[in-house]
Order: structure tokens, then C-alpha cells, then sequence
């Protein structure tokens, strides 16, 4: 792709928010009003503008209002806008392919297999109001080499969302879960919330089956590497999917852990993840914090 197309692609968007800040309609606007463009496709589209440089999606943001928390970013329009243009810089081309996008009330979650800077799988959420874009969070992890032991992938495996009348509950049943396994280490009843062994997992270095999370972590405990929650900071889910947002420890490091679930009858089926490192302060660019 041409990098001054994407330059310029960064560069129109932005007047074209500012425009409508400014009390005009532009023909973007129009055709949404038409087409209802749901708030899931709207993060989709805005998202695949990383790789494509269309600068309409770029209008689904409030240019006088958000919120970053990406601490590699700056805040603002202009924030976003200053990460695009160091990606038209990069002498590889973005890749993005969104392969599941959720929705919960004013929030949209994704799972992303990208490569900008490097292949990395993201979970991103944004928060709406008034159908613009006012805040995002994100998650990022390198694309690991090779699958895990159980031959998964960060990114395969489910995606249909099904049970969307179950969803109130789902959230409730991977709250506790997160709760009493990863955070006050209860593991009395870690079988409780599976079917017998059966659990796909996307974990890059554990392999499937509830006997094979227990392995990992008895394994990682006897090199003296620990895992342990301290705080969730959101629960979102549509259906039989449920994103987790954590920090805590992984051995030294101080993580970020965004956990998605699928439940299936009740029981924790199956599991992704993306762990990233909590960068000092002092190298933040907002200072909104990562959660």
C-alpha cells in the first residue's frame, strides 16, 4: 500500500472529525444515518483503516472527546493520529484482521490478529456515547512462532455467539472464576466451573484439558514463577463470550491480563488470552492509565 496515501488518508480524517465537531454534516454522517451502522461495525471499519488508510471511519471518533489508554499513545484525535502516522513510516504495510467483535450496551470488544511494528494479537474495547467513539483500551502480545502444545493458535477456534439471553449470567459465572482461581488462589474449586477435563486452550505455552492448566501451573510454580491476580477492572460479555480485564503479577513482571472466555452449557469451554507488560510511568504518553 502506498504510505502518502496513508499519510494523507490520517491527515483528511482528522479535518473530517474536526469538521463535524464543528456542527457539520458530512456525507459520512448521511450514510450512516441511512445504513445504521451498528457501534461493532463501526470499531471493525475503524480498525481495518490501520491497513487500508480509508479516512471516513476515522469520523466514528468524538474529535472533542477521547479518552486513550494505550500508553504508548498519546491522547486525543491527535493521539490517534500521530500512531497512524508513524505506521506509514514503518517499511512493512499494517495488516488487520478483526476475526471477532462483541458488543455489551455502549461497549465494543475485538479480537485482533494484527501486524504493525511486528505481528502481535490484540484485544481492543472501545466505549461509546451517543454513537461516537469516547474511549478505548487495549491489550497487545507478539504473535508467538509456534502453537501451543495443544497445536491452537491466539486466534482460532470459536467464534459464533450463541445464549445472548444468557449473557447477564455467563458474565456472573466467569467473574467468579477469574474471582476465586486467579485472584484469591481458591483452587478447591477450579473444577467447578469446567466439564470434566474438557477445555481448549489458546494459551501459547499451555496445552488443553483442565488437567493441562494444572500442569502448567504446578510446573511454573516449582521454578518459582506464580501467577496471581490482584484486580478486575471490567467484565463484558454478548452471549456465551465473556472478556475479563485484570492486572497483577506474572513471576516479576506487572501485567495487564485481558481473558476471553467461551462458556457453553453453563461450564468454561474454552479460553484466549493476551498478556502485556505495564510499562513504567515514566514512559507513558497520557496520563489516563492503563485500566
Amino acid at each position: 500500500m502506498n504510505r502518502t496515501i496513508l499519510s494523507g488518508a490520517i491527515i483528511l480524517g482528522i479535518e473530517l472529525s474536526s469538521c463535524i465537531g464543528q456542527n457539520s454534516v458530512s456525507s459520512q454522517t448521511k450514510k450512516e444515518n441511512k445504513m445504521e451502522v451498528s457501534n461493532k461495525e463501526k470499531v471493525v471499519q475503524l480498525l481495518k483503516a490501520i491497513e487500508t488508510g480509508a479516512q471516513e471511519p476515522v469520523a466514528y471518533i468524538n474529535p472533542n472527546n477521547y479518552t486513550q489508554h494505550n500508553l504508548a499513545v498519546a491522547n486525543g484525535l491527535n493521539g490517534f493520529g500521530e500512531a497512524l502516522a508513524a505506521l506509514a513510516e514503518y517499511p512493512e504495510a499494517p495488516k488487520v484482521n478483526t476475526v471477532r467483535a462483541f458488543q455489551d450496551g455502549d461497549y465494543v470488544f475485538t479480537h485482533t490478529d494484527y501486524n504493525f511494528f511486528g505481528p502481535k494479537i490484540g484485544f481492543d474495547i472501545f466505549r461509546f456515547e451517543d454513537g461516537k467513539i469516547v474511549e478505548h483500551w487495549d491489550n497487545l502480545q507478539e504473535t508467538p512462532k509456534n502453537p501451543s502444545p495443544s497445536g491452537h493458535t491466539m486466534i482460532d477456534g470459536a467464534t459464533e455467539i450463541k445464549d445472548i439471553d444468557k449473557t447477564d449470567e455467563n458474565k456472573e459465572l466467569v467473574k467468579k472464576f477469574v474471582a476465586d482461581i486467579l485472584v484469591n488462589g481458591k483452587m478447591e474449586k477450579l473444577a467447578t466451573y469446567f466439564d470434566g477435563d474438557n477445555y481448549i486452550q489458546h494459551n501459547p505455552q499451555i496445552p488443553d484439558q483442565l488437567s493441562g492448566l494444572g500442569a502448567t501451573l504446578e510446573a511454573l510454580g516449582k521454578q518459582g514463577v506464580f501467577l496471581k491476580y490482584d484486580k478486575i477492572h471490567m467484565v463484558l460479555g454478548e452471549g456465551n463470550f465473556v472478556l475479563v480485564v485484570s492486572e497483577g503479577h506474572f513471576g516479576e513482571s506487572y501485567n495487564a491480563f485481558y481473558d476471553l472466555f467461551r462458556v457453553e452449557n453453563g461450564k468454561i469451554a474454552e479460553h484466549w488470552d493476551v498478556i502485556q507488560v505495564i510499562s513504567p510511568k515514566s514512559e507513558w504518553k497520557n496520563e489516563n492509565g492503563k485500566f
